[in-house]
């Protein structure tokens, strides 16, 4: 796929990783290669493919992970690797790994930030960093995320944080993510990107709050595990207030009937990740005793998501692509709603590319439910000079 701002994209399905990373070498012969970031499905082994793109793009800087599904210009994708091209002229883009982020994850998490921002700063023509924004892939199995972003948020200052947390096909037992050459796991890889093309980051929800409070009573935080919601066993109580049997609760009905809690004036999702055998919750997101939440009705997911596309891309004069970072549940609210043909003609028509998540960055927040992303507009005719 090629765009006017520079970037491009390839895709390919095929079973061996061999053959896949070939497909993807020749769909991007024509580009001078500066940074590619790979999003990939679980069936392909993590250091077969690292060894595989390290052979095919030679001095080309590579970062991924592993996912719950792609978004390939085609559509969504269960399977296949998803391959994001920057290009040399136009873009200036450099990475770090975050490794270990259950344990040295802040402190590391703010060296990579900070010596990014550096090193921007002190090769840049002007010393200052200009028109950048960073991206963050961290494991989505890690419950460390939301440290890891304020640690990020707090050193690179008024840069903006976009990124996805990686998932493994909905299996929740390990995420995987590569980072120059190496396989990581627990781990995260940050982004910083200067670019000449005009770029907004944005993001889109569905759901309207409700009068209906659940009360965290209950909860393991570490892990993210609640207990009990309003003095009641917690997967019970929720049922209950959404109107559902205890047996019925799963993807499809944590999706449908999202809980939301308030922050600094606006709503962000606390999505449950399943139901354990004790009726007890396990959340993508951090949970305290204490917290409230409010349970939200869904509002068409398709209007809400073109609305806010419409609305960059007027504000960028025309949409050339968007990088996406998409939560696994509103794949699955959209399938479940039977809505899923009709968001992918929206994420078609204004160039929606990226994968589906196990939560999102936005900012100084870790949140759920949600479409983050970044636009790049048409790249400038008559460029002065390259980055």
């Amino acid at each position: 796929m090629d765009s006017s701002c520079g970037i491009e994209i390839a895709f390919s399905d095929k079973a061996s990783t061999k053959e896949a990373v070939a497909e993807l070498q020749q769909s991007l012969s024509h580009v001078n290669l500066q940074h590619i970031i790979v999003l990939f499905s679980t069936k392909y082994d993590p250091e077969a493919l690292c060894w595989a793109l390290n052979e095919s793009f030679p001095d080309v800087g590579v970062s991924g992970c592993t996912t719950a599904g792609v978004i390939s210009p085609q559509g969504n994708m269960h399977g296949g690797i998803l391959v994001i091209a920057f290009p040399q002229n136009g873009f200036r883009v450099i990475s770090g790994a975050i490794e270990n982020v259950r344990h040295s994850g802040v402190e590391s998490a703010s060296q990579v930030a900070g010596g990014l921002i550096s090193h921007f700063q002190n090769t840049s023509p002007c010393g200052a960093i200009q028109n950048a924004f960073a991206l963050l892939l961290i494991d989505g199995l890690s419950n460390f995320e939301e440290k890891i972003v304020a640690a990020i948020n707090w050193e690179i200052g008024d840069v903006q944080l976009i990124g996805g947390s990686a998932g493994d096909d909905l299996e929740f037992k390990k995420t995987t993510l590569i980072s120059e050459g190496r396989v990581l796991s627990e781990g995260a890889v940050l982004l910083l990107v200067e670019t000449e093309v005009p770029f907004r980051v944005f993001k889109t929800q569905n759901f309207d709050p409700t009068s209906k409070k659940l009360i965290v009573t209950k909860a393991d935080t570490e892990n993210r595990i609640v207990y009990e919601l309003n003095a009641e066993p917690a997967a019970h109580e929720y049922a209950s207030t959404v109107g559902l049997m205890t047996d019925d609760l799963g993807p499809f009905s944590f999706a449908s009937y999202p809980l939301v809690v308030r922050v600094g004036g606006d709503y962000y999702c606390r999505s449950i990740r399943n139901m354990n055998p004790d009726g007890s919750l396990s959340f993508f997101c951090a949970i305290d005793e204490g917290l409230v939440f409010t349970v939200a009705n869904p509002i068409d997911m398709v209007q809400s998501t073109d609305k806010t596309l419409k609305e960059v891309d007027k504000a960028l004069g025309g949409t050339d692509l968007i990088i996406g970072f998409d939560c696994i549940l509103r794949r699955l609210d959209a399938e479940n709603r039977q809505i899923h043909n009709r968001l992918e003609e929206v994420y078609r028509r204004y160039g929606v590319v990226g994968f589906q998540t196990y939560g999102e960055q936005y900012n100084a927040m870790h949140i759920n439910q949600t479409l983050t992303g970044i636009a790049f507009g048409p790249a400038k005719s008559n460029r002065k000079k390259s980055l």
